[in-house]
């Protein structure tokens, strides 16, 4: 039931049409996300947007039961591309401000930073 709410929430978002005009008639413009330090990501951009919680969440489970671990969709690949300074970390690298920018915008709750977080001596976050 949650899982379905999110994808409409996602669906009603991203169907919503692009920033300008979402902006230009009046409406709340949709988040601007740093752009990437790497080349190019694991999937396309608009499979990301749409998809990548699915992928996520697979990750995570062959990584919690199997053990399988550094997969194309590991938090590790996400920390390397999209990390950046978190101020609550003493500078440490995080995706929580990435990550955060569509999240709050959709309303959308995460919980992968209770465990996934850097530590305040500038430690990386648990891949």
């Amino acid at each position: 039931m949650i899982r379905s709410g999110i994808i409409l929430v996602f669906l009603a978002v991203f169907l919503a049409g692009p920033p300008a005009s979402s902006a230009e008639q009046g409406g709340v413009p949709f988040p601007v996300l740093a752009k990437a330090q790497g080349e190019k990501c694991v999937a396309p951009a608009e499979d990301m947007r749409r998809n990548h919680g699915d992928y996520l969440l697979h990750q995570r489970d062959e990584t919690a039961r199997l053990g399988i671990r550094g997969g194309k969709y590991s938090l590790k690949k996400c920390i390397e591309c999209h990390a950046s300074p978190d101020a609550e970390a003493a500078g440490a690298a995080t995706v929580r401000p990435f990550c955060a920018a569509c999240h709050d915008y959709a309303a959308v709750s995460i919980n992968c930073f209770e465990c996934h977080t850097p530590k305040a001596s500038g430690g990386n976050p648990k891949p």
